[in-house]
C-alpha cells in the first residue's frame, strides 16, 4: 500500500512520486512533495500591511488615498470599511464603501481595525 497522498485535483489514488513531484496520472496534475505534508488545507492566507490575519466580516481601514479607477473618486486615509468579504484574484477583498459603492480593495493598502 502507497503511503502517498490522493491528488487533491481529481481525488485518484493512483498518484506516484518522481523526484520531489508527485504526478496523477488520471488528470496529469503535479504538485510538490512539500505540499503534500500541508495540512490539506486549501484556504488563501491573506494578511493586511501590518502582517494581520484578516477573515470575512473584519473591520479595516485604508491606509493610503486611493483613486478610483473611471471615477474622479478618491478613497481617503482612514477610511472605514466594515464586513468585507474576501475573495480570489489581484484585489483580494469585495467591500461596500459609504459614499461610493461596491469595490475590490487590495490587502496591501488597509490594516485591521
Amino acid at each position: 500500500m502507497s503511503d502517498l497522498p490522493n491528488c487533491p485535483k481529481c481525488g485518484s489514488e493512483y498518484t506516484y512520486n518522481d523526484g520531489n513531484m508527485n504526478i496523477c496520472p488520471d488528470c496529469a496534475h503535479e504538485w510538490s512533495a512539500d505540499a503534500a505534508t500541508d495540512s490539506g488545507d486549501d484556504t488563501k492566507v491573506i494578511k493586511d500591511a501590518n502582517g494581520n490575519l484578516l477573515q470575512d466580516g473584519d473591520t479595516v481601514t485604508v491606509i493610503k488615498d486611493l483613486k478610483v479607477k473611471g471615477s474622479s473618486l478618491v478613497v481617503k486615509v482612514g477610511t472605514r470599511v466594515k464586513n468585507i468579504r474576501l475573495v480570489d484574484g489581484d484585489h483580494d477583498i469585495d467591500c461596500k464603501i459609504d459614499g461610493i459603492g461596491a469595490m475590490k480593495l487590495k490587502s496591501e493598502f488597509v490594516k485591521k481595525a
